[in-house]
C-alpha cells in the first residue's frame, strides 16, 4: 500500500530571487486592430501582430507531452529519490504553477501572445511534475490552490513581486518573465546534479530545455522594446 509522504515545499534559498523593477509607461492592450500597441518600437509596429508573435512565440517546439516526455518518447523507468530530492520535486510543482499563473495574468493584461502560449506550456509542465509526484508518493502542494495562491510563503512572495513588476507595463512583464525563466533554469540545473532516477532526470531535462526556449522568447521581445 502506498504511504503518503508529506514533503516540505520550501524552495532553496535564492532559487526564485527577484531583481528590481523596470518601470516604464503603461501599455494599452491591442484590441486586435492594425494600429500598433502603445510603447512598441518602430521596428515592432512595422510587423503585423501575427508576424511578430510567430517570430517570438515561446512555444515548446519539440512537443513536450503532459507526462514530461517529448513526442514519441515513453516516460523512463522509476528510480529512487532521496528525501531532499522529493522536497525539490514538490517545489518544482509550485514553480510551474507560479509560471502558469503569472503568465496567465499577464496574458489577460497585454495583447502579447507569448504569455498565453508559454502559460499553456506551463500547464503541461505542471502535469508532468504531478505525474512524478504520484509515482513517488509525494504530496502535491498545488492541489486546491486557486490562481495566485501558493503553499510556500517564499513562492507566494516571489509571485507577488513578479506580478507587481509586470502590472505597470509590458516591459516590466517581459522582464519578470525573463527573471523567472533565468531562475528556473538555475533551479533545474541544480536539481539535476546528483539525480539518478531516470524518469525524473527525463522530465527535468525536458523542462530545462523548455525554460531555455522561453527565456530566448522573452529576450527577443525585450530586445525589440
Amino acid at each position: 500500500m502506498k504511504r503518503n509522504i508529506k514533503i516540505a515545499t520550501a524552495v532553496a534559498a535564492g532559487a526564485l530571487a527577484v531583481g528590481g523593477v523596470l518601470a516604464v509607461g503603461p501599455v494599452t492592450a491591442d484590441t486586435g486592430g492594425a494600429a500598433p500597441v502603445a510603447g512598441q518600437t518602430t521596428s515592432q509596429s512595422m510587423l503585423t501582430n501575427d508576424q511578430h508573435q510567430a517570430r517570438h512565440h515561446g512555444d515548446d517546439a519539440d512537443g513536450i507531452r503532459h507526462d514530461g516526455t517529448c513526442t514519441g518518447a515513453a516516460l523512463a523507468s522509476q528510480g529512487t529519490l532521496t528525501a531532499a530530492q522529493k522536497a525539490t520535486l514538490a517545489s518544482m510543482a509550485e514553480e510551474e504553477k507560479l509560471a502558469h499563473d503569472l503568465y496567465t495574468a499577464f496574458a489577460e493584461r497585454y495583447d502579447v501572445r507569448v504569455f498565453e502560449r508559454i502559460a499553456t506550456a506551463e500547464t503541461q509542465h505542471l502535469t508532468a511534475v504531478r505525474t512524478l509526484l504520484d509515482r513517488y508518493d509525494v504530496t502535491d502542494p498545488t492541489v486546491g490552490k486557486p490562481a495566485g495562491e501558493f503553499t510556500d510563503p517564499a513562492v507566494q512572495a516571489t509571485y507577488d513581486r513578479l506580478l507587481k513588476q509586470g502590472e505597470g507595463s509590458l516591459s516590466g512583464a517581459l522582464e519578470a518573465g525573463r527573471t523567472f525563466e533565468t531562475d528556473d533554469i538555475a533551479a533545474l540545473t541544480k536539481a539535476l546534479s546528483g539525480l539518478t532516477a531516470p524518469d525524473t532526470r527525463q522530465v527535468y531535462t525536458n523542462l530545462l530545455a523548455a525554460s531555455e526556449r522561453h527565456l530566448t522568447a522573452f529576450e527577443h521581445w525585450i530586445a525589440d522594446e
